[in-house]
């Protein structure tokens, strides 16, 4: 028995050649299946939309969401953020994961008010200019906050094209050149239908087309989905490996950061030494999180979150 064989770019199930309708029925899904986020609604506005997105790389939104709630009500602009010292920022973050992401939004904060009155600049090369800002979250921004016709690629959108599109089951562990030059072909040529689009194919990701347990049943697109119609073949890349926590640098860093976030004022190597057994790990992880400028050492043996 033969393997089902891939779609070719350019080929029949290729939407950026045949025009195959994948935009209405996977919008019309979004307008009626949509989770109500805080950064979804106008209110929320271009800083909102900034603020989620670095909240929600590699992070869920239920533990992303209280946290953004307290966020924007302690600092609704990014002026009032940058006031505060960028330890303030990592306190705030609290266990969401990947603390360096809370100094990376601290300093696009003080960028944007240095620079741009305080606003969230509307601009695409503009916000890839802010620090801390990549590919994505530029693009992510300028589509969800301002309606600008951006190919987001997140990991959902990855997966839905590569199955929708592709034929296979994953995409790539990094996003390829072909990737990108995929979703730019099949972005609606109309700005406001082009970030629907954006938002609209995240979410089938999000909530269907999932990486373990995909819901075909539900799927908009189910009967145009190339890895469907080819049988739903097995992925034959490289092997996906999954994250792992206890044990590693990261669950130290995060225990040692615990004991700073909780502490109004500078904390004894005493007490950090107390948060995990194993010496030498244990000062590599406080070592990472001082090169990365999440800890500042002071005299004495005592440190602290950073204040500048």
């Amino acid at each position: 028995m033969t393997a089902p064989t891939k779609p070719s770019p350019g080929g029949p199930s290729d939407p950026a050649a045949s025009g195959v309708p994948l935009h209405a029925p996977v919008i019309d899904w979004f307008d009626e299946h949509a989770r109500d986020l805080p950064w979804r609604r106008p209110e929320a506005g271009a800083w909102g939309v900034m603020v989620s997105e670095f909240m929600l790389q590699q992070t869920p939104v239920s533990r992303v969401q209280p946290v953004y709630e307290q966020w924007l009500a302690r600092w609704p602009r990014p002026a009032d953020l940058a006031a505060e010292a960028p330890g303030e920022a990592v306190r705030a973050w609290g266990r969401l994961g990947y603390p360096r992401r809370a100094l990376r939004l601290h300093g696009a904060a003080a960028a944007i008010t240095e620079r741009h009155g305080g606003d969230v600049p509307a601009d695409h090369a503009q916000l890839l200019a802010l620090p801390g800002i990549g590919e994505y979250t530029a693009a992510a921004v300028a589509s969800f906050a301002y309606g600008q016709r951006h190919a987001v690629l997140d990991t959902n959108v990855r997966r839905v094209l590569a199955r929708a599109v592709t034929g296979v089951q994953y995409p790539p562990n990094a996003t390829t050149a072909a990737e990108r030059k995929l979703a730019r072909a099949l972005l609606p040529e109309e700005q406001e239908r082009a970030a629907r689009w954006a938002a609209a194919s995240m979410e089938l990701g999000a909530l269907v087309c999932t990486a373990k347990k995909e819901s075909c049943h539900r799927c908009p697109i189910a009967a145009q989905c190339a890895w469907r119609l080819a049988g739903k073949p097995a992925h034959d890349g490289p092997p996906r490996r999954g994250q792992t926590y206890a044990g590693t640098d990261r669950q130290v860093r995060g225990r040692l950061l615990a004991v700073l976030r909780d502490a109004a004022g500078p904390v004894p190597q005493a007490a950090l030494d107390q948060v995990w057994q194993e010496p030498v790990q244990r000062a590599r992880a406080l070592d990472g999180l001082v090169a990365d400028g999440l800890v500042e050492p002071l005299a004495d043996g005592l440190y602290r979150l950073p204040l500048s």
